[in-house]
């Protein structure tokens, strides 16, 4: 048991959370390199947070020249314990309009250049990503996203394409025959990174647009993508605020906790140190 500190990795349209008491930006270094920005830190309602604009203040990184790896370690380094991501998402679903929000519970990784793990050779480790969201704190999250005016779906499968480019109709229309629901460019590999950081993470993604799967709509555009994504970014501010009111007072242990006890596979003596120094932040409670 213990206390809650809330990683926050803000998107398309977040780049601060005005909410936070004693807040101030610090720098955090990682072996990975440097995270997409400095990170906000302060309180609300008692409970510690970590804010983190994914894209950077202003939008100057794209999806694909994010630095995950370094984003999660960063978290993880001062001492999160929890990570929620809000993201702004398109709609493959008609029942899914635009200002809607959605707490995934499901992600299919259709990304292609990106480095998705913390470890390789060296040392081997195979997370489970079968259940990629923490349900208790995706729970919370849906609930503060309600809290905050917002309509709220639970549960969805995102599949995460490379962009920068926004799909074609034919993709548009493979993604909803696969099953996924909404779509996006940054949940992977950040919810895969979250596991291996033994993170608990929820997406709550907000919903821009419908995508181009509607024969009856002109395709995906920028402007109109901005406009709704201002209007749902009042709202992810406050759904971070109402989170803080309603976690418990005490922080459980998750599985998700220690979910490294179970995934690492080469043997001590094989492991290179190197790589061993580099995951001092990610895995130094099993390493160590």
């Amino acid at each position: 048991m213990g206390e809650w500190f809330i990683g926050v990795l803000g998107g398309s349209g977040l780049y601060a959370i005005d909410a936070l008491e004693d807040a101030a930006w610090q720098s955090v270094g990682t072996p990975w390199g440097e995270p997409s920005d400095r990170i906000l830190t302060g309180s609300i309602a008692g409970t510690r947070f970590a804010f983190l604009p994914r894209h950077g203040r202003g939008h100057p990184i794209s999806p694909s020249g994010i630095n995950y790896r370094a984003n999660i370690d960063a978290l993880k380094r001062i001492g999160c314990t929890d990570l929620i991501a809000l993201s702004a998402v398109g709609s493959l679903r008609e029942e899914l309009p635009p200002g809607r929000f959605v707490a995934a519970d499901q992600f299919i990784d259709n990304t292609r250049t990106r480095a998705g793990s913390f470890f390789g050779s060296g040392l081997v480790a195979h997370v489970s990503m079968a259940d990629p969201v923490c349900p208790r704190l995706a729970g919370f999250a849906a609930a503060a996203a309600t809290r905050a005016g917002a309509e709220v779906t639970e549960g969805g499968t995102y599949v995460a394409i490379e962009g920068p480019q926004f799909g074609t109709r034919a993709e548009s229309h493979m993604y909803r025959s696969w099953g996924a629901d909404i779509i996006g460019m940054t949940a992977m590999p950040e919810a895969k990174l979250a596991r291996e950081a033994e993170l608990p993470y929820a997406l709550v993604g907000m919903v821009t647009d419908y995508d181009c799967w509607r024969s009856d709509e002109a395709h995906v555009e920028v402007a109109e993508v901005l406009r709704v994504m201002h209007g749902n970014a009042d709202k992810a501010r406050q759904t971070v605020v109402e989170l803080a009111r309603l976690l418990p007072g005490t922080r459980e242990p998750s599985p998700i906790d220690t979910c490294l006890d179970v995934a690492l596979v080469t043997d001590p003596q094989a492991r290179d140190p190197a790589l061993v120094a580099k995951l001092d932040a990610i895995a130094g409670r099993v390493l160590r």
